[in-house]
């Protein structure tokens, strides 16, 4: 497979020094985030691409529809497919206050062919504690459809069955977090560690002139709010605080595509020798015409004839003699070394305990 593909080799380098960065960049502020809310609802006004009847469950839902609104029908006796029960999701910013919109995606749950041009009736989207917090309602923009031929050959231009209700959402009801029942401010690492949560402390006691910051964990500061402080504004200060942060050297390998990215100051303890050699198998197929004697009643048959072979490259030895990882990258690319093979030598030195870097491979 990697035979086929086009290796694709990052470097992003960074100076020993490490790089300024602001603390907001680094880090969480606990209960300041979004939430996840949820619904069941019925779109309607499909051209003839909505559920059809073995979706049970959206008869029943168009039924308690109608019935909430006076007009009682059997279930059993409602047949449409202008009609497609969907799932709504969005995602509540934080701080979100009643009278608030914001946008929501319609993902088709039966078997519906296309949402386009329908309109989500009103849905309730509720969080995690079961309770309603917004509302959902609206047209539902695919982002076009399919077109089809005169022979009725489709081709597909967008993945129909999804769409999203660009403000389609309002909130309802506050989120139950605020910012004042908070007795400290606390700050999670969005990469853990150690030395970054005792640098984050440090500079925040520094700038202060007083103790307010403590590294609890590798993942964790707590910061005490001064007295008399306008929270608001002393958060902001925080978050935008200068850092100085040293990057953990790191190999990211992407095997699908043969994509490496490396970032960092990756070193090498020289001398490393690498042997790699690959093996080859190739199958023919031979026809063999077998022919009957004559006067015969057998019949002309044609087989085949398969022939197995097998080469082994000769393995080429190299030294490393350089401490940089870039080094070892261009020495292989100008032995033609493929992407596969890149990535094998690459997993083999970390496992030898030779590259100083975390690999990780997605």
């Amino acid at each position: 497979m990697f035979g086929r593909l086009l290796l694709l080799f990052f470097l992003l380098t960074a100076t020993a020094f490490g790089a300024k960065v602001k603390i907001g960049t680094e880090v969480n502020v606990v209960g300041v985030r979004p939430n996840y809310l949820t619904g069941y609802g019925i779109v309607v006004g499909l051209d003839g691409t909505g559920d059809g009847t073995t979706s049970v469950f959206t008869l029943q839902s168009i039924a308690n529809m109608l019935r909430k609104m006076g007009i009682y029908v059997d279930p059993k006796s409602v047949k449409t497919k202008n009609a497609a029960a969907v799932i709504v999701t969005a995602k509540l910013p934080p701080f979100a206050k009643p009278g608030m919109t914001f946008d929501v995606e319609v993902a088709s749950l039966g078997d519906a062919k296309s949402l386009a041009n329908g309109v989500l009736i009103r849905t309730p989207l509720l969080g995690p504690d079961g309770k309603i917090y917004a509302f959902a309602q609206g047209p539902v923009s695919t982002g076009g459809g399919y077109t089809e031929s005169n022979k009725g050959g489709k081709v597909q231009k967008n993945f129909s069955t999804t769409g999203i209700i660009p403000n389609g959402g309002i909130v309802e009801r506050a989120l139950p977090f605020e910012l004042s029942d908070e007795k400290t401010l606390t700050l999670t690492l969005k990469h853990p560690d150690f030395s970054l949560a005792n640098e984050i402390a440090t500079v925040i006691n520094r700038h202060f002139g007083k103790k307010l910051a403590d590294a609890v964990d590798s993942a964790t500061v707590r910061v005490s709010y001064p007295e008399n402080v306008d929270r608001v504004k002393f958060i902001s200060e925080v978050l935008n605080l200068q850092i100085d942060t040293t990057p953990e050297p790191t190999v990211v390998i992407y095997e699908r595509t043969g994509t490496v990215i490396m970032s960092g100051d990756i070193k090498i303890d020289p001398p490393v020798y690498v042997s790699h050699g690959n093996i080859y198998v190739s199958v023919t197929k031979t026809p063999v015409v077998s022919q009957p004697p004559p006067f015969s009643s057998g019949n002309t048959t044609v087989t085949e004839k398969v022939t197995t072979t097998v080469k082994e490259e000769k393995g080429r030895i190299f030294s490393i003699n350089s401490p940089s990882l870039r080094d070892l990258v261009k020495a292989l690319n100008e032995l033609g070394v493929s992407p596969g093979d890149l990535i094998a030598i690459i997993q083999a030195i970390k496992a030898a305990g030779k590259l100083h870097a975390k690999v990780i491979i997605m």
